[in-house]
């Protein structure tokens, strides 16, 4: 099976959902009118685009409708699917240097996924031949150290960690030393998951960018924020509190496979801007994709009778 199909297979619950309600909702009205855009929010926010995404969509697709003097369903399908993509527009992943050394700091609350998240980065990397290292730096999680270990065996990389309630900063010196002195492509540090107490992550945080700009002057740093998709818009929510600690450079949306309200990606960009890095549509390693909004919408709105 192709990238293209384990994505649309991992976004099948979504298309349905989705796709599905926009297809019975065009056949049943035959002009586009108020009470059309009226059911057409409805389906887009049990879709999890979210209220203040769902406006400006369909604002955008009114404006559209409106200047081209769109009467058919099939016109005015494709005003909505262009004011989607207009949401996602500018939250692609731009292509990576295959050669440049990065270190990538992983944060989430417990629960989204983040150290499976991390396992199945580090697995992706070795596959194309990257040096990684893993830095079990979420030191309060019980069992996090552990279980970053079963991935590190898995895809045969080093793990720096320290014991249970250990500095998370001083698992990330050790680990940064360990990059290199090894000459290591990837380090990926798996840390931050305490919301609750803001104060002490946002210390935290400062501490180890502190380390990465003593250290690693010249190295690419990334933050990356890990979601789960399946928490709808708690997940906006906690874009918004970590924001308010750090800003992060990009979004891993994991669960996707699970989720019948991948709208919540729509309403991430329209939101926040901040590019999508990767969605999660299985349990495999090779289930955490690369984002593509274009892919993304194929996969959600067109069929094979489309030819797309």
């Amino acid at each position: 099976m192709g990238f293209f199909d384990k994505l649309k297979e991992g976004l099948g619950k979504t298309r349905q959902n989705i796709a599905n309600g926009l297809d019975e909702l065009f056949g049943t009205y035959e002009r586009i009118d108020e009470y059309f855009y009226e059911d057409l929010e409805e389906v887009l926010v049990l879709a999890d685009v979210g209220a203040d995404a769902t406006k400006k969509i369909i604002r955008r697709m009114k404006e559209k409708v409106y200047e081209e003097n769109i009467r058919d369903q099939a016109g005015a399908k494709n005003a909505l699917i262009e004011s989607l993509a207009e949401s996602l527009r500018g939250i692609d992943t731009a292509e990576e240097d295959p050669d440049e050394r990065k270190v990538l700091l992983v944060i989430g609350v417990n629960g989204v996924g983040k150290t499976t998240s991390i396992g199945k980065l580090a697995m992706n990397y070795k596959n194309q031949g990257k040096k990684v290292i893993l830095a079990a730096a979420d030191t309060f999680r019980a069992g996090a150290r552990e279980q970053l270990e079963i991935w590190a065996e898995r895809c045969g990389c080093d793990i720096i960690g320290h014991p249970e309630g250990a500095d998370p900063a001083a698992v990330v010196y050790d680990a940064v030393s360990a990059f290199e002195g090894k000459q290591a492509d990837i380090l990926i540090c798996d840390t931050a998951g305490r919301l609750h107490n803001k104060k002490n992550l946002m210390d935290e945080l400062a501490k180890i960018n502190r380390i990465f700009e003593k250290k690693l002057p010249g190295i690419r740093k990334e933050v990356l924020l890990v979601l789960d998709a399946t928490t709808g818009q708690n997940a906006l929510s906690q874009v918004r509190e970590f924001k308010q600690v750090c800003d992060p450079d990009g979004i891993i949306l994991t669960k996707m496979d699970g989720s019948a309200k991948g709208g919540i990606v729509i309403a991430i960009a329209e939101e926040f801007k901040i590019p999508v890095k990767y969605i999660g549509v299985g349990e495999h390693a090779e289930d955490l994709q690369k984002f593509s909004a274009e892919d993304f919408l194929k996969a959600i709105f067109f069929s094979e009778e489309d030819g797309q």
